[in-house]
């Protein structure tokens, strides 16, 4: 018994040592094989990888569709055959055959880039625009044509292709200009379509008529420079908040008409509102003969605040800089034993200047309504800020209405003897980047002009700056914003020798 049992695993292990030499030359047989396959896929595919990767690169599955799939069909059969060991010349031929259809391809592709660099052009455009997904069927269309454009030019028939170019540009700049739309106008289209459900036209028809017109203005602005979208975002703003509000106000008519509420119940809830508001600015809410009386005390109320804001910030920065200023140089002083009474004296006299900067700054301050100029401190320099001085639309000339503001302005000026006067030019964020800042440079050339004519400065003393829309002051959603932001700004820098 033992006997057959050491029999039994000799056998064993023989025939486990047999299957392991038969798997390692197997394995030996196939990495032989998988080099070889390798060193015959590098000798007879190089010229086709070059190729083929020339062709990549012009794009030549989309612009050589034709010549690239005749390629890849070749290179695919020349792999298939190369797998199966088949005759090596029939991977030569088919790897050769791919690389002469990369070669025409990328010739075909370079062609057509430059053929057809227009509809190229504008298809991206619409791409950018988000054309495929807002306006599917335009750009599927525009699609076809630009695919018919590719096919006939890679044949040789330009003539059709020219046609083909043509058609697919149109309606790739449809495509794009309605995406545009879409994209700014899609909320001010739905409102109004919910306005005209619930037939708001009816109880508030001069708001709603508002807010289509505002539409209206939105779509043409779009339609002739659909690149320059500041005014037509704002305007379709301003459209959703005229449709709303018409909204509103159709439910407030309806329940008038209703009799829900009386008129005098409706014009009492909207004084409550300014009761509240005239009660947090301490001013009477005086409405007994409506509101106007407190709109305007309030806007006074507003005005005034605003003015002793800017003040308190000028004189908390003047007196940090004043304090940190002295601190800093009486401390060197004390470190220093010799020239500390000069230099005392020196400190003394600069200071002096500053005091009477400031005194000046008060009397140029008083010579202007708040509807005429706002002025203001930034250290030692003094800014007029000529909100009186108006231009007519992209227009540069001075308007003789505004010769008594600059009249005030050379008073102005003078209070302060050989200054240094920078002029400058900022327009609002509506139209192009390049007109603005055209525009600004301009209007303070203009303002330039005029000192040195009427005025009598040196123009040494003048410097006219444009700042286009870069230098906002307000928002430019708003219309009384976009107002602030148009303006002329006379900044003085004073010459504290002689201040």
């Amino acid at each position: 018994m033992r006997l057959r049992t050491k029999r039994w695993h000799t056998t064993t292990w023989q025939l486990v040592i047999m299957r392991t030499a038969a798997a390692l030359a197997a394995g030996l047989v196939l990495t032989t094989s998988a080099l070889a396959q390798n060193e015959l896929r590098d000798t007879f595919f190089k010229e086709a990888d070059a190729a083929k990767a020339a062709a990549d690169a012009a794009n030549a599955e989309l612009l050589a569709p034709r010549s690239y799939e005749r390629g890849m069909k070749e290179y695919r059969d020349a792999e298939q055959y190369l797998e199966r060991g088949s005759n090596i010349e029939y991977v030569r031929s088919n790897a050769a055959d791919a690389a002469n259809h990369f070669k025409t391809a990328a010739e075909a592709a370079e062609l057509a880039a430059t053929a057809l660099a227009q509809v190229m052009k504008s298809r991206q455009d619409a791409a950018n625009a988000r054309a495929p997904e807002l306006q599917p069927e335009i750009w599927a269309k525009a699609q076809r044509e630009f695919g018919d454009a590719i096919r006939l030019l890679e044949r040789g028939d330009l003539k059709g292709s020219k046609r083909r170019d043509i058609e697919a540009t149109s309606l790739y700049r449809e495509a794009e200009l309605l995406a545009i739309k879409d994209q700014y106008l899609s909320e001010t289209r739905r409102l109004l379509a919910d306005a005209d459900r619930a037939r708001v036209g009816r109880y508030a028809p001069i708001t709603l008529g508002k807010a289509k017109e505002l539409l209206a203005q939105a779509e043409k602005e779009l339609s002739e420079n659909r690149y320059d979208t500041d005014l037509p975002r704002s305007l379709a703003q301003q459209a959703n908040y005229e449709a709303k509000h018409a909204i509103y106000l159709s439910e407030v008519v309806r329940k008038v008409r209703d009799r829900d509420l009386t008129a005098e119940q409706l014009v009492l809830e909207w004084e409550e509102a300014m009761r509240l508001v005239a009660g947090a600015a301490d001013i009477p809410p005086n409405m007994q003969t409506g509101p106007q009386q407190l709109a305007n005390e309030l806007a006074d109320y507003v005005d005034t605040l605003q003015v002793d804001v800017q003040r308190l910030t000028q004189e908390q920065e003047e007196n940090t800089l004043r304090l940190e200023d002295m601190s800093e140089e009486l401390r060197a002083l004390d470190e220093r034993l010799g020239g500390a009474t000069e230099e005392r004296a020196a400190l003394i006299q600069r200071l002096e200047a500053q005091a009477r900067v400031k005194e000046q700054f008060e009397r140029v301050e008083k010579m202007f309504g708040n509807e005429e100029a706002r002025v203001f401190r930034q250290g030692n320099t003094v800014i007029l800020r000529l909100v009186g001085l108006t231009f007519d639309s992209g227009e540069s000339n001075i308007k003789p209405q505004n010769f008594d503001l600059l009249n005030k302005v050379e008073k102005a000026i003078d209070v302060f003897p050989r200054s240094e006067l920078i002029i400058e030019g900022h327009t609002d964020s509506f139209g192009g980047d390049d007109f603005n800042q055209k525009l600004s440079q301009d209007r303070a050339e203009s303002v330039q002009q005029y000192m040195i004519n009427a005025m009598r400065i040196p123009s040494y003393r003048l410097i006219a700056t444009g700042y286009g829309e870069t230098r906002p002051v307000s928002s430019n959603e708003t219309e009384s914003g976009r107002a602030r932001n148009r303006r002329i700004d006379v900044v003085i820098r004073p010459n504290l020798e002689t201040s």
